[in-house]
């Protein structure tokens, strides 16, 4: 069995990549900084690490690896991106391959106008997004989207003003410094994975999605060629490593991405599910050199709670220890 690592098994992306890993070739070590990170407790073994902005976070992960063996790092968290792309060359020098794209990369994936200017200035359909704090709001008519500009997630912070007064009232409350407003498209959601190496683009899966506070609650295979094609021509611009998500609506028939991630999604597993294993198929490609190949199902998938029973004295000796070996339990 090949070992390769999870961080952020306490969040949704994490566990994710953990359930999808799970009855493959590949053991699953995982790591949080949070010793009641449910992931940690449904793999063979697991660690508390720093967090990523603690100094002491890449040599601990080093540490890990080489003590486990190691061969792949799959990213769980957004703020672990910056910090593992900016080490990727520590990390290939002892043998290990974060699955994480290029800083500058990462740079565009986590700035909502940088996103839009880097599809804009490649001639690619993007809702109209500007600087809330250089620029003016009533370029943009109603409704518009207001959201983070640099680190959101799950929708924390997005706010959909429908008129003037909507919008004074929303701004006088918001840090404009780290804000864009966009224009609001109305329909359906897509999110669309994909798999990333040497320039070229596999896949896409696309799937039309429902949303619950955030996190994709139910969602449904489509097949849309003009989806496809448009995300397969910006992942192959853009030249990221490994996954990345695109997230966008339709107008007109259409597409229009608001938002990538250059890493792993929440849905990894849905997309598992349906035939599109994209940590399988990745770390197959890095350590086996197999070309990623798919068959994707029709199918409709819906998202419940699932208990993780712990016993207290697991808990109370990873806090102790730093590190604990599995019971069986599976997410």
């Amino acid at each position: 069995m090949t070992k390769v690592l999870v961080t952020g098994v306490g969040g949704g992306v994490g566990q994710s990549i953990v359930k999808s890993l799970q009855d493959t070739p590949y053991t699953v070590v995982g790591v949080d900084g949070e010793p009641l990170g449910t992931g940690l407790y449904a793999v063979p073994k697991a660690y508390k690490v720093p967090y990523a902005s603690d100094p002491a976070y890449i040599q601990r992960l080093l540490d890990i690896c080489t003590a486990e063996g190691c061969l792949l790092i799959f990213p769980g968290m957004d703020a672990e991106l910056p910090v593992l792309s900016q080490h990727a060359d520590v990390f290939r020098w002892k043998g290990v391959i974060p699955v994480v794209s290029s800083q500058d990369v990462i740079s565009i994936s986590d700035d909502k106008l940088a996103t839009y200017r880097f599809l804009i200035d490649h001639g690619f359909d993007a809702p109209f997004t500007i600087d809330l704090l250089q620029d003016r709001v009533d370029c943009i008519k109603f409704p518009i989207v207001l959201k983070p500009r640099k680190g959101g997630a799950r929708s924390e912070g997005v706010h959909v003003v429908y008129n003037q007064q909507e919008l004074l009232l929303r701004l006088s409350t918001l840090n404009l410094s780290n804000y864009v407003a966009q224009e609001y498209i109305e329909g359906d959601e897509f999110t669309c994975g994909s798999i990333n190496f040497n320039g070229c683009c596999y896949g896409p899966i696309v799937m039309r999605r429902i949303l619950r506070n955030g996190d994709t609650y139910k969602a449904f295979i489509v097949s849309n060629e003009n989806i496809q094609d448009y995300v397969r021509e910006v992942a192959e611009r853009l030249k990221p490593f490994g996954a990345c998500n695109f997230q966008l609506k339709l107008r007109n028939g259409k597409p229009y991405i608001f938002e990538l991630n250059a890493r792993c999604s929440g849905t990894t597993y849905a997309r598992s599910l349906a035939g599109f294993n994209e940590p399988l198929m990745i770390a197959n490609f890095l350590l086996r050199g197999k070309t990623p190949t798919y068959e994707i199902k029709n199918i409709s998938i819906l998202r419940y709670w699932k208990e993780l029973v712990v016993d207290n004295s697991r808990i109370a000796m990873l806090e102790q220890t730093g590190e604990i070996v599995g019971d069986g339990g599976r997410l």
